[in-house]
């Protein structure tokens, strides 16, 4: 995803240091992620969920973008768990 800038949300800071997971995690993941979900009706911003490997292990960012000026909101940011997501982690189980 291309962003001039990104910017945490104050939620986002908080599920990071939460479940201990790495800034630069959260950006390789929008440098190199898949969409895999998009939300284009998510207002103030339309916001899409990627899916990203880093050293193997899989992590979901949710991300809104300020499409005019490609400002990029990092919403939130977790491993996704087996148990909800499929083996690709890319669809949710039913």
């Amino acid at each position: 995803m291309k962003c001039k800038s990104v910017v945490f949300t104050g939620h986002a800071i908080s599920r990071i240091f939460e479940r201990a997971i790495n800034k630069n995690t959260v950006t390789q993941v929008l440098e190199s992620g898949e969409i895999i979900v998009e939300y284009p009706e998510d207002k103030p911003f339309p916001s899409y969920l990627l899916l990203g490997f880093i050293d193997g292990k899989p992590f979901h960012v949710v991300v809104a973008v300020e499409i005019k000026q490609k400002i990029c909101y990092i919403v939130t940011v977790y491993e996704p768990a087996p148990l909800y997501w499929d083996e690709s982690f890319k669809k949710r189980r039913e």
